[in-house]
């Protein structure tokens, strides 16, 4: 049997779908979309069940992207998503608003189960609702209460699929004895207000209400003008906090794992290219995606207690005055928010902004944030050129700079943001359609579930794409034309440099002139007359090329060109070797001037192809991903172009 589990947001529909297929379940799109189609199977009484749990839905008279998936599955039987039985799901402490779907979807043939969730809500809610008079009103439908965040109401839903009832057509408007398509047509042309009148009828004869305040008062707190943002600014603080102090740790362990395993099956391997393919390219690859797990395992567990919670609905609320002149939605505070600690996760998480445009303007813009891969550069950089020292004998004169880069991504997001709306044409108007769910506690069985869904999507789907790119740039940095790279090393053995070195000095040197005649050295070079006008020169370059794979790579890259001993990743060694780089005129090649260039450079640039995958994912087209890299790159070469300009 072929299940439709719909329902309006945050009615606890996700956690119904946990409940009855566990981990069996799975992600992907619906057919020409980019609209999220989850789908699992459960079995009862020797007889498989497929469900797919369709995007929450508040009509059938779609206007968003979700709403016009369900509803074209609802009115098309030939629909291969097309069901064959209805779990449609309310929320019991807003019964009113939810069956407004509900009486849409009753208006069709087909089979029907009316799961009341969030039974216990209602009660705590002093809601009382007459089961039996509900059941007279629409008596050719099962109807069960659940509470499905703590786990209740499974085998009611089981036994009432076993005792499913056929319908008869007599729709909640009137008799329809119609096709779907002629019924899906009466829905569009149907006034809300008949529909809701008669609605009001049914709450009248089935639902008693004590008032009660206890709600009210915490919503008076959470979206208060003052005390509301300051609320949401302390949880951000705290999550952060956690994001960047403990994801490091992981993060640490899995670099060295995948180091050590990639060192280890160089040894093992018979030399050649089958061994450095994967001591170089495909083990390094995969690690470059396993390394942000920690961040966005971390990143969507506090995003799903947020959720789960029913307060992150209270943060997109405040959030939508001030993101609405940009062009941006309240909603849009999640994914720039998931940025600063991976672009990734971010992108991934505008999927909840229903309007195409703003959702568009999200994706694009979140990669301006400074996400935790460009902490190493901006670190290595502060300190390169950034002077010790204390304002007022206690503010550190190297994080205010820190912050300052920080703060320069936002501002260069949110200013973005308002020039694509200018330049992005929509034919629909950006709205908000948001309902406060109730405030309760997280099921943590739907928490953990959903971090387990965005990290299998992201190693799975993404992943792939890194993998082949991190191929590619291992090819670039391991050739070049000719004999070149072994002419460079046979020269480079012959200097009195290379002659009193020590076995890994030597090593170093060695891999340093086969970089500078590899394809991408070469490319270094010949890019660099492009780059001379901000500061930099060749070596500089091939960091920038080879740290589009991630940013972090900047430093790695740096290390092998200065021959850098890079034992315990020491930055010392690094930041002396950069010190005393110098230019054909003697000039420091690390001024104060190329120092800050640098960094704005990362702030703009677009150095991270995992993003640019996520984004080639989420918007289905190479298009959006092409045009946010090309106006990214503009961004920092202008701005960086600009800051070596007036410093130098």
């Amino acid at each position: 049997m072929k299940i439709a589990l719909l329902g309006n947001p945050n009615t606890g529909k996700s956690s119904i779908f946990n409940l009855l297929t566990g981990l069996r379940q799975q992600v992907g799109n619906f057919p020409g979309v980019t609209v999220e189609k989850k789908s699992g199977f459960f079995t009862d009484n020797n007889q498989k069940f497929d469900i797919v749990d369709f995007p929450g839905t508040y009509s059938l008279d779609p206007r968003s992207l979700d709403e016009k998936v369900v509803s074209k599955v609802i009115g098309d039987p030939k629909n291969p998503d097309y069901p064959d039985l209805i779990l449609a799901v309310v929320d019991a402490s807003r019964l009113e608003n939810n069956l407004f779907l509900f009486t849409q979807l009753y208006e069709f043939n087909i089979p029907m189960v009316l799961v009341l969730n969030m039974w216990d809500v209602a009660k705590k809610q002093g809601i009382q609702i007459n089961l039996d008079k509900l059941k007279q009103l629409f008596p050719d439908i099962t109807i069960v209460s659940t509470n499905a965040r703590l786990g209740l109401g499974k085998e009611r839903i089981l036994n009432a699929l076993n005792t499913v009832k056929t319908r008869d057509g007599n729709g909640f408007i009137g008799a329809t004895p119609s096709s779907n398509e002629e019924i899906n047509d009466k829905i569009k042309r149907q006034e809300a207000k008949v529909r809701k009148e008669k609605i009001e009828i049914v709450i009248n004869q089935i639902q008693t209400k004590s008032n009660t305040s206890k709600q009210s008062r915490l919503d008076t707190f959470f979206v208060h003008p003052l005390w509301g943002y300051l609320f949401f600014l302390g949880v951000l603080l705290i999550m952060f906090q956690f994001i960047f102090s403990f994801a490091a740790y992981p993060m640490d362990f899995i670099d060295s794992s995948f180091g050590s395993f990639a060192y280890w099956m160089s040894n093992i391997l018979p030399s050649g290219v089958l061994n450095d393919l994967v001591s170089e390219g495909i083990i390094p690859g995969v690690g470059g995606v396993v390394i942000f797990v920690p961040q966005i395992a971390l990143l969507f567990f506090f995003i799903g207690i947020l959720e789960e919670t029913g307060y992150l609905s209270r943060v997109v609320f405040i959030m939508d005055r001030i993101m609405r002149p940009l062009g941006l939605n309240g909603k849009s505070v999640v994914p720039l928010m998931s940025s600063l600690a991976c672009a990734i996760p971010g992108v991934m998480s505008a999927r909840t902004i229903s309007n195409w445009k703003e959702r568009l303007i999200t994706i694009l813009i979140a990669p301006l944030m400074s996400c935790s891969a460009r902490i190493p550069v901006y670190t290595l950089l502060i300190a390169l050129v950034i002077p010790k020292g204390y304002l007022f004998g206690f503010i550190n004169i190297q994080g205010i700079v820190l912050f300052g880069l920080y703060f320069l991504g936002i501002v260069g997001a949110l200013v973005t943001a308002l020039v694509l709306k200018l330049l992005i044409r929509s034919k629909s108007k950006g709205f908000m359609l948001l309902e406060l769910p109730a405030l309760k506690p997280p099921r943590w069985a739907d928490v953990f579930t959903s971090v387990l869904e965005k990290v299998k999507i992201f190693i799975f789907d993404a992943g792939k794409i890194i993998v082949a790119i991190s191929i590619v740039l291992w090819f670039l940095a391991s050739y070049g034309p000719g004999n070149s790279i072994n002419n460079a090393r046979e020269n480079i053995r012959r200097t009195a440099d290379y002659q009193t070195a020590d076995k890994e000095e030597k090593m170093n040197l060695e891999s340093s002139a086969g970089l500078k005649h590899s394809y991408i050295g070469q490319l270094g070079q010949i890019i660099e007359p492009a780059i001379a006008p901000l500061g930099y020169d060749w070596k500089i370059g091939i960091s920038l090329i080879t740290s589009f794979a991630a940013r972090e790579v900047f430093v790695g890259s740096l290390s092998t060109i200065y021959a850098v001993q890079d034992e315990g990743n020491e930055p010392t060694k690094l930041i002396d070797s950069m010190r005393k780089e110098k230019r054909a005129n003697g000039s420091p090649t690390y001024s104060l001037a190329a120092g800050i260039s640098l960094m704005v450079f990362y702030v703009f640039a677009m150095q991270c192809m995992s993003t640019v995958a996520i984004v080639k994912r989420e918007t289905q087209s190479w298009k959006w991903p092409l045009t946010q890299f090309a106006f990214m790159g503009i961004m920092a070469y202008t701005f960086s172009w600009l800051t070596y300009f007036i410093l130098a």
